[in-house]
């Protein structure tokens, strides 16, 4: 009889402990990532500064127009170059007038080839006599045309490969003015950029803030309508026991009510303030953020990313970005008048061009012997008579130039007025947050001694109340003055790349033209392509046929 062993539960009761384990972190994880989706993501100032630069359409545009700007002075600066450009060719001629010296009949016999008539005085005059007629004879019977067939009039397949070329010698000052104009453009861009980098640190500086002040708003209201349910509490306590009379009880119980509305006002307007956020930094709006640097965080006005968005040197009017900006457009404006002036000097271009003929019997180019073709000239061109054209364009030009100039100093004004402004707005906020410092401290202190004394029946319901908005409006004011500091001292850091705000700006757009003109509106001239008498590709010249 065979014996078994007894089966090892230990080994069992191991083997599913791991199976165990794994489950049970299977189960636990997701309410984990649930908990953490829930709570949001922590953002901090710095870091949405980050993200909002690399993520702003404002800033994304304003790099475009940089491009463009930079585009239009390469442009401007290719006139300065020769312009050099290949070119190729086939044409197939269907009817000609020289076809008739074309006759490819073959029907015909060839006409024989005659050899060279040679005379020979010392041969018999008989067989002198015969080689003279067989000569004439041979001659008689030649094409009196065919010499003509090897010229290139009316071949019926005809390719050209050319190369032309082109250089300005002098064109009155325009090639310069329209690169002066196009440089100004990239500098005025550039200056674009910045102050759209900097207003976009101060935007999303002030929605972060603003967010954290709605935040803190919310907590206090919130806060507000608890005490108002302890009071309430404590005072239908007291009537129940007949301490209180009803009128107590149903003042207690409308503050309560009245709080309602606040804190449900609050919240909303703190959904806002974080949508406004979310959008700066291109959030999905329904994901919860969690902001993590408090009102009373002051190292952000010397960070280095509002450093190296402000060049530091001269920080006086003249290096405000609109103020420069309005300089370049002066610049460009100059550029501008330049070129319309320019139009009435006289304008020389050098050309020259180069081609390769070849006639081919077939549609193959292969085989076929090319010819060359080379021409240079020397171009002048001189307006005589434009009809008043030149003259219209140099006073748009000069009124431009003056428009501009009045508001580069209408800016500079402005940007004064509005430097003033920031630095007001600074110590305006730096007062009201010394001022409220403490005031909170004793307003709480204040709150918790009439709660007491309520508690105790010492003092009436008035005084409580009264001691809860003291309180209330203490954190309130706190909280703003810290919000409106910090933004203060954000914008007297970015203030010379920051474009004019409120009403300053507003009259400088609406002073702003509607148009700019372009600075290729006036071309440079250039002489046309030579040609020659003897062109030999058999085209009927540009028109031609209406002559």
């Amino acid at each position: 009889m065979t014996t078994h062993p007894p089966p090892n539960h230990d080994n069992r009761i191991f083997s599913v402990l791991p199976c165990l384990l794994l489950l049970l972190l299977s189960s636990a994880v997701p309410p984990l990532a649930a908990q953490e989706r829930q709570q949001g993501r922590a953002l901090t100032l710095s870091q949405a500064l980050e993200l909002a630069e690399k993520r702003s359409e404002t800033v994304g545009i304003a790099r475009a127009g940089l491009a463009r700007a930079e585009g239009d002075r390469r442009r401007a600066r290719s006139a300065y170059y020769p312009q050099l450009n290949g070119s190729a060719s086939y044409q197939r001629t269907l009817q000609s007038q020289f076809s008739a010296l074309q006759d490819d009949d073959t029907s015909s016999t060839p006409a024989p080839t005659c050899d060279r008539f040679v005379p020979q005085p010392g041969l018999p005059i008989d067989q002198r006599l015969d080689s003279l007629e067989s000569a004439v004879e041979c001659a008689s019977a030649e094409d009196p045309f065919g010499s003509f067939r090897d010229l290139p009039f009316g071949r019926e397949n005809t390719y050209r490969f050319g190369l032309s070329f082109s250089q300005t010698l002098f064109s009155g000052g325009q090639v310069r003015g329209q690169a002066q104009a196009a440089g100004a453009g990239v500098r005025s861009a550039a200056i674009g950029l910045t102050s759209a980098r900097a207003q976009l640190l101060l935007d999303v500086t002030g929605a972060y803030y603003d967010a954290t002040l709605a935040d803190r708003l919310l907590t206090i209201a919130q806060a507000t309508l608890d005490q108002a349910d302890t009071t309430l509490s404590q005072t239908q306590l007291a009537r129940q026991v007949g301490n209180l009379s009803e009128f107590d009880l149903l003042r207690a119980r409308v503050t309560r009510d009245n709080q309602r509305p606040i804190v449900i006002q609050r919240r909303a307007d703190r959904d806002l303030a974080y949508f406004r956020l979310k959008s700066l930094l291109d959030f999905p709006l329904d994901d919860p953020v969690v902001l993590t640097t408090e009102l009373g965080d002051t190292t952000l006005a010397d960070s280095a990313r509002l450093q190296a968005v402000v060049e530091r040197g001269d920080t006086g009017t003249a290096a405000r970005a609109p103020v420069r900006q309005a300089a370049e457009a002066v610049q460009a404006q100059r550029g501008l008048l330049r070129v319309a002036r320019g139009q009435r000097l006289p304008q020389v271009a050098l050309t020259s061009q180069y081609a390769q003929l070849g006639y081919p019997g077939k549609v193959s180019p292969f085989g076929a012997r090319f010819v060359d073709d080379w021409v240079v000239s020397l171009g002048l061109q001189l307006p005589i008579f434009t009809g008043g054209r030149i003259g219209g364009e140099v006073e748009v030009a000069r009124a431009n130039l003056s428009e501009a100039e009045l508001r580069l100093q209408q800016t500079h004004e402005l940007a004064e007025v509005d430097a003033r402004n920031a630095a007001t707005q600074l110590e305006a906020a730096d007062a009201g947050w010394q001022a409220s410092a403490g005031t909170v401290e004793q307003a709480a202190r204040a709150y918790q001694i009439a709660e007491l004394r309520y508690r105790e029946g010492l003092s009436t319901q008035t005084e409580l109340l009264d001691s809860r908005i003291q309180l209330q409006q203490a954190q309130a004011s706190r909280a703003r003055a810290a919000r409106d500091l910090q933004v203060a001292k954000v914008r007297i850091v970015l203030l010379p790349a920051l474009p004019l705000a409120g009403a300053a700006g507003a009259a400088l757009d609406a002073a702003a033209p509607v148009s700019t003109p372009s600075t290729t509106s006036t071309p440079v001239y250039q002489a046309p392509p030579p040609t020659t008498e003897g062109d030999f590709t058999g085209a009927t010249p540009s028109g031609a046929a209406s002559q």
